[in-house]
């Protein structure tokens, strides 16, 4: 059995990267060892959206008095909302399955390893092996949940995200590791579905890796809530005691304090899948984590054998995977232009609020011998923010103060990760402050803020009061 193109994983790179193979003129297979549509369909972005926006809702229920809607106490039916989520997951799984079928994309289930370059030995669920061989192969194999000592994932008393987005009832107390992005949705899920929560979180701020402000923001956000956070601090074991589970946790200096809980979700990260596919034993170089090495069209050093995805390197986000699915069959197609070069790439955290960001901090344009300039705009000054009752947050534009191009935005507030894509493309048309601005927004639209934001750089923002020059 052979092929112009064999791809490893059939998650966003990879079902992507088929399905235009296969526009391209290539005949073209997948091997997929466990779920159609890889972690993000399945056991990450979209059913932890889903759960999110249940979350959400029942907050906005219990919120509506304000408005002047008297309801009752809402009741939770779980096994209803985890139905409710599988179908959706359902409907996107069946449909990725559908697109490689009327593409006519071969699919094969099993375990892939690379035996020989062109050459990869398939085992399905039964044991039973074929090789399949292919003048490409693409590995986008993605990633798998960290586990830390002493918390090893049970299912049970110690959560990954997989279990997490499949509870059989809601938590009434729920201790999280890991203050980054995928434990603070999760665990604002939970706490809008009624649970109590807690934060352990090894750096010095929740969010590490975003833009300093949008972390800080998020901190107060999170102590308005009243959900404790403990920061600089490290989970190290837990006991099971007839009141529920009790985790020990270094919170500085050694110091060990005691806290209370009925599960533990650990979500410190994820680690790359480039080991055991016996990739190193062809020649493919592999970092200790498990990152391949490409190059800008995603090719490894290894001629032939291509990857992309969360095992191809940082940002190990869905959308920069399917980006370079699309640039690695570029190039295998014969397209010599083809390079992932791209000018920015959206970061989005659908936590409440919201955070979005894309591009440059003012730190990191400094850095890169920038002259940043900032322009920031509150959602309380947002007619549309303040109608739907949601005017936490701002939006902040990054300049360049000799050029005015827009080197970054960064927002946390209602709706923030719908609206980053106008900024995205600001940055990747080269914009300035003055073209956002003198972009006509519809009105009364949540989108302003980034118009207002954009004013705001040159002390011109007409909602809001700035001092001249400021």
């Amino acid at each position: 059995m052979s092929y112009d193109v064999l791809v490893l994983g059939a998650g966003p790179a990879g079902y992507v990267c088929a399905i235009r193979c296969a526009q391209l003129g290539l005949k073209t297979a997948v091997v997929e060892k466990q779920y159609m549509g890889g972690v993000c369909l399945n056991v990450g972005c979209i059913p932890s959206k889903a759960l999110i926006n249940a979350g959400k809702t029942l907050k906005k229920i219990k919120e509506a008095d304000v408005m002047g809607i008297q309801v009752g106490e809402p009741k939770l039916d779980v096994a209803k909302m985890v139905e409710w989520k599988q179908g959706i997951v359902g409907k996107l799984t069946g449909g990725v399955g559908g697109l490689l079928k009327n593409h006519k994309v071969d699919t094969f289930d099993g375990t892939a390893k690379v035996t020989a370059p062109g050459k990869v030995e398939v085992t399905d669920k039964d044991g039973k092996k074929q090789t399949i061989e292919a003048k490409n192969v693409v590995v986008a194999v993605g990633s798998t949940p960290i586990e830390i000592p002493g918390f090893a994932f049970d299912g049970e008393h110690v959560w990954s995200s997989t279990e997490a987005l499949a509870p059989k009832q809601i938590p009434e107390r729920m201790l999280v590791i890991g203050g980054g992005y995928i434990g603070l949705e999760l665990g604002l899920v939970y706490h809008n579905l009624g649970s109590e929560i807690r934060v352990i979180e090894f750096m010095d701020r929740v969010l590490p890796g975003m833009e300093a402000e949008l972390s800080k923001e998020m901190g107060r956000s999170l102590k308005k809530k009243k959900i404790p956070v403990h920061l600089g601090a490290k989970a190290v074991g837990y006991e099971q005691t007839k009141a529920g589970l009790v985790v020990q946790v270094d919170v500085g200096d050694g110091k060990i304090e005691k806290f209370q809980c009925d599960v533990v979700l650990s979500t410190v990260g994820r680690r790359p899948n480039g080991k055991g596919l016996g990739l190193e034993e062809v020649g493919v170089k592999v970092d200790e984590r498990g990152f391949i090495g490409v190059d800008a069209q995603r090719q490894t050093n290894v001629k032939g054998i291509w990857a992309i995805g969360d095992c191809a390197g940082q940002p190990m986000l869905a959308h920069k995977g399917s980006h370079e699915g699309l640039i690695a069959a570029a190039a295998i197609a014969g397209d010599k232009g083809a390079a992932y070069d791209p000018a920015c790439i959206p970061a989005v955290i659908f936590t409440d609020p919201e955070i979005a960001s894309v591009g440059l901090s003012s730190d990191e344009a400094k850095e890169r011998g920038f002259e940043p300039v900032e322009g920031k705009f509150p959602f309380a000054a947002s007619g549309r923010a303040l109608s739907i009752n949601e005017p936490e947050g701002w939006a902040k534009v990054v300049s360049d103060k000799n050029t005015d191009k827009v080197l970054g935005v960064h927002m946390i507030g209602p709706e923030v990760t719908e609206l980053i894509a106008e900024a995205a493309l600001a940055i990747e048309l080269g914009a300035t402050t003055e073209d956002v601005a003198s972009t006509i927004h519809a009105h009364p639209t949540l989108p302003e803020a980034v118009m207002e934001a954009a004013e705001a750089v040159h002390s011109m923002a007409v909602h809001i009061f700035q001092k001249p020059g400021k």
